[in-house]
């Protein structure tokens, strides 16, 4: 009976409480059935509600049974008719005898339903419920298609083609996808290995889902590993809130991508995941994905806890920051299949106008409605908090103080990152609609005066990879206190909006290292200021990030010259200072004394050695051999 009984209570319970209906399900502690049992048995009794609605009015068994509910029909009826073990309540329970006595009328208008659909069989009945056919007249909203990002890292996009998505019909467009009972695929063309199927068709229980070829991913959740871009020359990665792991594969089979070699990467990705439970699934999905060879996992560690100065971190060049948020963008919020429920019809009612009870009516005058954020729904909104708990928010101060929260961990998160020394690239990430989570932190984090110091600024929309330079929605003005280049730099992307991504918001960061002021600055000199060349005779050049190389090197050097070695260095240095014949000290000597050459004075040792370049070395040279002047006699 509690079977039956709450999940009525979670079904006419949606307008008045937050979250999905699988969240509030799961979430709620003292249910006496299995939460997996209602969630299953909430979501078929919606899914055949107008057929069963159909079946239960000509049935006429709210009139017959004025103890079963509208909302309890449905759920009843739909174990009799469609569940393998039937009503789920002894033989002798009051509810089920009450629907079980008029099975046969039951069954008739349920095989009447069927011919009025002109379909052949039960089989083919539920195939048109199952495609999304049943509720095709209601055109409010088209089905999300699923987004599947093919895994690199064990296969390639043209297998999966010829395999496991050799069935589905290529599709030109996301809106082809979209139509209802079809089975097509669409081959994006912003993510690399991504495409969109048909939402009416299940992949799960496939042999490539079950291998971890095909991970099921949102589009706009693929949008920051492929920003980020990790190359060779990055360096590690981290990923400071990595569970429950779809970015951390998805940056792991981008990196190796770069690679000639893959099985040669000497790179890590650091996947920090601080709740022991959630690190538990990022385990799993690392190890399906088949990306734990260059992932080093950190479960149970909280990312604002780690020494961005520590060895550990020292190659870090690259950082994923995807925090917890307030979750709003999320698409299946509100994606329950319609409710149909069955009424009695007005004849047997039986109700005169003296037994009809009249309520006053509100004055139309007064707004007793509480006041609502502006864009704020009328239905709940729902926040996750950084371990993945569901609360609702009611009123619109609830949802400013939660926001504020939220806001103020994610840009806390933000500048730690900025620490690392040798990072150069950030993403970050939201699947947030609102501005507080988005562009406020964003701009508030590059007027910090860690990002002023060490050079870090946004990633402009020029400077993007192509995919995303190409996507047109664009972060929002407003929100960027009327900045257009923040806006522009920024991306977004929309619940429900043609594009058929979950709400989501991006922004990159890169840093830009300060020249210095003074060219010869760049220059390493020795300790009497001297410029110090290399092997090849260059000056040496000297980064902010190298000063351990270069006092290493200058004490390499001052080792070569007590050990005899700079010798070399010195004549170097003379050769580089001699101005010329003019300027030789030792020429000048011997001009000078040239004109006294009547009173020659001993020569030393020293003054033996003849220069070429005077006159009395030139003497000799012009003198005949021997055998020249018999020549001349």
């Amino acid at each position: 009976m509690s079977l039956y009984h709450e999940t009525a209570e979670f079904l006419t319970s949606s307008a008045s409480s937050g979250g999905s209906l699988k969240s509030r399900i799961f979430s709620k502690e003292d249910l006496k059935s299995q939460p997996a049992q209602i969630y299953a048995l909430a979501i078929e009794s919606c899914k055949w509600s107008s057929v069963l609605k159909e079946v239960i009015e000509n049935a006429d068994i709210l009139k017959l049974e004025r103890k079963v509910t509208s909302i309890l029909s449905v759920l009843l009826v739909h174990d009799l008719l469609l569940a393998k073990r039937g009503i789920a309540l002894p033989a002798t329970h009051g509810l089920r005898t009450s629907v079980e006595r008029h099975k046969a009328r039951l069954s008739a208008e349920f095989t009447k339903s069927r011919i009025r659909r002109k379909l052949s069989s039960l089989e083919a009945l539920k195939a048109h419920v199952e495609a999304g056919l049943e509720n095709s007249a209601d055109n409010s909203e088209a089905p999300y298609p699923r987004w599947i990002r093919i895994n690199a890292l064990k296969t390639t996009i043209e297998d999966q083609l010829e395999t496991t998505l050799a069935e589905f019909e290529r599709a030109t467009s996301v809106k082809a996808v979209r139509q209802r009972g079809s089975k097509k695929i669409f081959i994006d063309s912003n993510i690399p290995n991504l495409v969109a199927v048909s939402p009416g068709v299940d992949l799960s229980k496939s042999e490539a889902y079950k291998l971890g070829a095909i991970i099921f991913q949102d589009k706009a959740s693929c949008f920051p590993a492929y920003l980020l871009d990790p190359l060779p020359e990055d360096g590690d990665i981290v990923d400071s809130c990595a569970a429950p792991g779809n970015k951390t594969t998805h940056v792991a089979a981008v990196l190796l991508s770069h690679l000639p070699e893959p099985d040669e990467c000497s790179q890590t990705v650091h996947a920090f995941e601080r709740n022991s439970g959630r690190a538990e699934t990022l385990e799993r999905m690392v190890h399906l994905a088949g990306s734990d060879t260059v992932t080093k996992l950190h479960p149970g560690q909280d990312f604002l806890k780690a020494d961005p100065n520590s060895s550990a971190y020292k190659d870090v060049g690259a950082l994923l920051l995807d925090p917890s948020c307030s979750g709003s963008g999320i698409v299946g919020r509100d994606d329950m299949p319609k409710l149909h429920l069955p009424v009695l019809k007005q004849s047997a009612l039986g109700l005169s106008k003296k037994k009809q009870k009249y309520t006053k009516l509100p004055d139309p005058t007064k707004d007793t409605r509480k006041r609502k954020r502006e864009g704020f729904d009328e239905d709940l909104d729902v926040m996750i908090d950084d371990d993945g708990m569901v609360s609702a928010i009611d009123t619109v101060d609830e949802l400013n103080a939660r926001l504020a929260a939220l806001s103020k961990f994610q840009l806390e998160l933000l500048l730690h990152a900025f620490k690392f020394p040798t990072a150069r690239k950030i993403t970050y990430s939201t699947c947030s609609i609102h501005g507080e989570e988005n562009e406020k932190v964003v701009s508030k984090a590059l007027q910090s005066s860690i990002a002023k110091e060490r050079g870090w600024r946004l990633l402009k929309r020029t400077e993007q990879i192509r995919g995303l330079r190409e996507w047109p929605i664009r972060g929002d003005v407003e929100d960027a206190t009327g900045d257009i280049e923040l806006a522009e730099s920024c991306i977004r992307a929309n619940k429900g909006d043609e594009h058929s991504t979950m709400g989501f918001f991006l922004a990159g960061f890169v840093r830009d290292e300060k020249a210095p002021d003074n060219t010869e600055e760049q220059f390493l000199r020795d300790e009497r200021g001297h410029l110090v060349r290399d092997m090849m005779g260059f000056p040496v050049r000297i980064s902010p990030g190298d000063v351990a190389t270069a006092e290493s090197f200058l004490d390499q050097k001052a080792s070569n010259a007590q050990s005899g070695l700079s010798a070399e260095h010195e004549v170097e240095d003379i050769e580089e200072e001699w101005g010329g014949i003019d300027n030789d000290p030792s020429v000048a000597e011997e001009v000078i004394e040239e004109p006294k050459l009547e009173k020659p004075k001993p020569k030393s040792k020293k003054d033996t050695s003849v220069n070429k370049h005077s006159q009395a070395g030139k003497r000799p040279n012009l003198g005949l051999s021997s055998q020249g002047k018999k020549r001349r006699k």
